[in-house]
C-alpha cells in the first residue's frame, strides 16, 4: 500500500520508522539552492542525492510514497524515474536515515534465493529501454543517455547492463546489433573510469582538466553529468590563481551567513536563516563567471578568458587601513568577523605545521592569490560603507572648488567595491533582509538590532548619494554653440578679425556635434 505525496512530517525519521521495519520512502529531492561552498572536497556521487548526509536539509524533499520490500520499491522507482528529477530511496537505519541506490536494491535481490530473477531482468530491461526511448536526443544518442543512467544508478549491480538485460532492451527497440551493443558498453565503461578517478586524492590540475573535457562532452547528451562537469570546473578553478582572484572580486560578503552556519548547533535556538535572495543571486553570478573563465582558459580560448579578467580588475592589497574602513569595522561586528576570518585563513595557509605537504602547489598558490585579492576587495567594501554611514566633514583647508570632488569620492568608492550603485544597494538590502528573518539565532540576538540599523543607515545614504557629475544638457550646449557662432567675441574698438581656415573647420565640427544646422554651415 502506498501513500501518495505525503506532506513532510516534523520528525521524518520517527514517521518512517512507524511504517514498519521494511518500509522504504520514495522521495523527490530538490537541488540545493545555496551554492555557498567553493572548496568541496567530495565529488558528487552519481546516482545518489546525498539527502541523508550530515548537514543535508530535509526541507528539500517531498515524499512520493512508502513501499514495503525491496522488489516493490525497485519496481516503483523504475516506473517513477523520469531522468530529470532526483528520486531517492530512504530507509531508517541505526537511529538515522540511509539512502539506497536502485543498483543496491537490484544487487540484493539478485543474491536473494527467494526473488524472481526473470522478473528482475524484465523490470531492468524495461527501464533501460525506456531511458533510451524517452531520451530527447534520439537515435544512437539515446543509448548513450541510457548507458550513462545505468552507470549512475545501477553501478552497484554492474558497471554496464548485463547481456540478459541489454539484449532484451535492444530487441524491444528493434536495434539488436553489435554496433549498438559496443556503444552502450563503451559509454558505460568510459563513465565508470571517470567515476573511479574522482576517488583519487591530490589530483593534479592537468588530470582534472582531462576529466572535465570528458564529462563536458558527455553532458551534452547526458544531463545527469552536468553537475559533475561543474564540480570539476570548480576544482580546476581552485588551482588557477587568476580564477581565484576573479572569484575574490565577484563573490559577495557572506560572513554573517557563514558564521551562523559554522556556529555550534547546540547554541542555536533556531535553525539557520535562509540566505537572502539578492546575495544568493550575486553568488550564483560569481560562480558562473568564474566557471566561464575557467572553461575558456582551459579550452584554448585564452583571448576570451583574458577579456573576463580585464573586465574585473583585481584590487591591490592595501598596506594600511583607511579611516572610513576602520570606522565601519569599529561599528560592524560582521565586518570585523570578515577581517578576522580572512586573517585566520591566511595564517592556516602559511603555517609550517598546518600545511598539507601533499597538497598541489598550484592549489596553495591559488589560495594565496585569492586571500590577497579578497583582502583588497574587503577593504574597498568597508571603505565605501564607512564613507556612506559616517560621512566626514570637508577639511577646513580644502579649496571650495575641490569640495564637490571630495564628495564624489564616496560614489566612486562604492562603484569600485560593488561595480554599480544598484548592485551595492542589492547587497545591503540582502544583508538587511537576512538579519530581519525571525527567529534570529541566539548567538547574535544582542547585536542584531544595532547591526541592522547600521546597514539601513548605509543604504539610506547610498540612495541619497548624488551623482558625481551633472548630466549633459544637450539643449544648453546647442544654445552656447549658436551664440558663439552668431556673435563672435571681439575686443572693444578692435577691427573684426577674419577667422582662419582651421577656425572655420573647428566651428563646423562644433555645429555638427551639436546636432543642429548652423547658418553658413553646409552639411
Amino acid at each position: 500500500m502506498s501513500e501518495q505525496r505525503t506532506p513532510l512530517p516534523d520528525d521524518f525519521h520517527a514517521w518512517l520508522t512507524e511504517r514498519g521495519e521494511d518500509a522504504h520512502a520514495l522521495v523527490w529531492v530538490d537541488a540545493a539552492s545555496e551554492p555557498t561552498g567553493w572548496a568541496e572536497t567530495e565529488a558528487p556521487r552519481l546516482g545518489e542525492t546525498g539527502i541523508t548526509r550530515t548537514g543535508a536539509g530535509l526541507t528539500r524533499i517531498a515524499v512520493q510514497e512508502v513501499t514495503h520490500g525491496r522488489m516493490e520499491t525497485l519496481r516503483r522507482w523504475l516506473q517513477l524515474d523520469d531522468g530529470t528529477r532526483q528520486l531517492a530511496v530512504v530507509t531508517t537505519e541505526f537511529g538515522g536515515l540511509r539512502e539506497h541506490t536502485p543498483g543496491q536494491l537490484a544487487a540484493d535481490l539478485l543474491h536473494d534465493r527467494d526473488s524472481d530473477e526473470a522478473r528482475l531482468t524484465d523490470m531492468l530491461a524495461g527501464w533501460f529501454y525506456r531511458r533510451n526511448a524517452e531520451a530527447p536526443q534520439g537515435l544512437e544518442l539515446g543509448w548513450i543517455a541510457a548507458a550513462a543512467a545505468w552507470t549512475c544508478h545501477m553501478r552497484a549491480l554492474a558497471d554496464y547492463p548485463p547481456p540478459s538485460v541489454l539484449n532484451r532492451s535492444l530487441e524491444r527497440a528493434g536495434e539488436f546489433d553489435e554496433a549498438t551493443t559496443d556503444l552502450v558498453v563503451d559509454t558505460a565503461l568510459q563513465i565508470t573510469n571517470l567515476i573511479d578517478r574522482l576517488e583519487r586524492a591530490h589530483r593534479p590540475r592537468a588530470e582534472l582538466v582531462e576529466d572535465w573535457h570528458t564529462a563536458q562532452a558527455l553532458a551534452a547528451d547526458v544531463p545527469a553529468l552536468t553537475a559533475l562537469a561543474d564540480w570539476l570546473l570548480d576544482q580546476i578553478a581552485l588551482r588557477d590563481a587568476p580564477a581565484q582572484q576573479l572569484r575574490a572580486v565577484l563573490e559577495p560578503d557572506l560572513t554573517d551567513y557563514l558564521h551562523d552556519r559554522g556556529t555550534d548547533r547546540s547554541l542555536l535556538a533556531a535553525p539557520v536563516p535562509a540566505l537572502d535572495t539578492p546575495r544568493a543571486a550575486h553568488l550564483v553570478q560569481a560562480r558562473e563567471t568564474v566557471r566561464a573563465y575557467t572553461a575558456a582558459a582551459h579550452s584554448g580560448r585564452e583571448h576570451e578568458a583574458q577579456q573576463l579578467l580585464d573586465a574585473f580588475p583585481i584590487p591591490a592589497r592595501t598596506l594600511a587601513t583607511s579611516g572610513p574602513a576602520a570606522t565601519w569595522r569599529d561599528h560592524s561586528g560582521t565586518a570585523t568577523d570578515a577581517v578576522e576570518a580572512l586573517a585566520a585563513q591566511r595564517a592556516a595557509a602559511t603555517a609550517e605545521d598546518g600545511t598539507d605537504h601533499f597538497a598541489d602547489p598550484e592549489l596553495l598558490h591559488a589560495e594565496a592569490s585569492y586571500l590577497a585579492a579578497r583582502e583588497g576587495q574587503l577593504h574597498l567594501m568597508h571603505d565605501a560603507l564607512g564613507r556612506l554611514a559616517f560621512p566626514a566633514p570637508a577639511p577646513r583647508a580644502l579649496p571650495e572648488e575641490l569640495a564637490p570632488v571630495a564628495a564624489g569620492q564616496t560614489q566612486r568608492r562604492v562603484i569600485e567595491a560593488f561595480g554599480t550603485v544598484k548592485r551595492a544597494a542589492e547587497a545591503l538590502d540582502g544583508q538587511i533582509h537576512y538579519r530581519l528573518q525571525q527567529p534570529a539565532p541566539a548567538h547574535r540576538r544582542a547585536t542584531n538590532g544595532p547591526e541592522t540599523d547600521l546597514l539601513i543607515r548605509a543604504l539610506g545614504a547610498l540612495e541619497n548619494t548624488a551623482p558625481s557629475a551633472a548630466p549633459m544638457d544637450e539643449g544648453y550646449i546647442r544654445a552656447r554653440v549658436r551664440k558663439a557662432m552668431g556673435h563672435p567675441a571681439a575686443s572693444a574698438g578692435a577691427p573684426p578679425v577674419t577667422p582662419a581656415a582651421h577656425d572655420e573647420a573647428h566651428a563646423q565640427a562644433l555645429a555638427l556635434a551639436a546636432g543642429s544646422p548652423t547658418p553658413g554651415v553646409h552639411r
